[in-house]
Formats: structure tokens, sequence, C-alpha cells
């Protein structure tokens, strides 16, 4: 089941910034979910040009490592906002390697804490950034794109069920939230 939950060159996610993430999960133990991984840690390396030509085009690439599920990705999104594909890789640094020898180089690493849940179709992480707060994202992953809209109201019916709105959407990526920080 796992697997099938991010299969797909598109993804639907609505992320908000949590005001209280214990009450998030009182009420996520209320409903009926699967637990993937609790409290991993996960060390992101953004790569792009020294031009940026990515960030320009509305693109990233990303070598993830989480601890201590032992998962590595590749994961590159964009230019379009619900285009996302990942693949599982067995040796992080000989990808980041490959990708500094093809000319790209680290843009920014960061780390967070993350939790993955299953709650039917969708799956739902809820991760805290040093400094910078706890963020619960609602997602689905498909290949069919005509999709994306349905699952984008179901996934606002969801997020409704744990008292959130679109007050507290946030439009940012985590690597525009991270890199305003560091600028502050």
């Amino acid at each position: 089941m796992m697997s099938e939950h991010f299969k797909g060159k598109f993804e639907v996610e609505l992320k908000y910034r949590l005001k209280s993430k214990s009450q998030f999960l009182t009420i996520l133990k209320s409903i009926t979910h699967e637990v993937m991984v609790q409290d991993n840690l996960e060390s992101d390396c953004y790569f792009d040009t020294f031009e940026q030509h990515l960030l320009a085009e509305n693109k990233s690439l990303c070598i993830r490592e989480m601890e201590p599920s032992g998962i590595k990705l590749w994961i590159v999104k964009g230019p379009e906002a619900d285009r996302c594909e990942a693949t599982n890789i067995t040796d992080a640094n000989k990808a980041k390697s490959m990708l500094k020898t093809m000319g790209y180089h680290v843009v920014l690493a960061m780390k967070k804490t993350r939790c993955i849940y299953f709650v039917g179709k969708f799956h739902i992480t809820v991760d805290n950034l040093e400094g910078l707060g706890d963020f619960a994202e609602f997602a689905i992953m498909t290949d069919d794109d005509s999709l994306l809209d349905g699952y984008r109201s179901e996934l606002i019916f969801l997020a409704n069920k744990f008292g959130l709105s679109s007050m507290d959407l946030e439009h940012r990526s985590y690597r525009k939230i991270y890199s305003e920080s560091l600028t502050v």
C-alpha cells in the first residue's frame, strides 16, 4: 500500500501551518489512519546551477535522505505547480556526486522532522522545521491530471476535518520558507 501512495507524476499538495501540533494529532488519532514513519529526520539537498536555471524555470531538484527509515529519494518538482516525480535511490552520495559532475551544486541543505500517515487514498505529513514551526501537508499523487481538481477539493474537505482553513494555508515551498528565514 505504501508504494501506491507515492506513484504518479502529478501531486496535489496542500500545506497548512499548524497552530497546535498536539491538537492536530489528537484529531488524527480519532480517525482511521495508518502510520508510515514517525519522527524521521529528513535531510534535503537542493541542487541548481550557479546561475539558478532550475529556480528560474520553476523547477527544483532534491536528494532526500531519511533516517531512521533509510529511504533515499531523488525528487524533481515543476515546472507546473502539480508536477512532482520521485524515485528511490540506493546511494545518495553517488547521486550528489553525479549532479556535481553535471554542473549542479548544493544551493540549500535543510533538515526537518517528519511523520507520514495514510488516511484512505491520501497521505498526510506532519513536519517540524526547527525555528520555523509545524506544518501539515495533505497530498495525493496520480498519473491522471484530469483528477487534480477533484483531489484538491477532497483534500480541502479532509483538512477542514482537522480544523484547518484557507487562512492556515502556506503557499510557499519549504525551500522558499527556509531561504527567506536565512535572509532575515
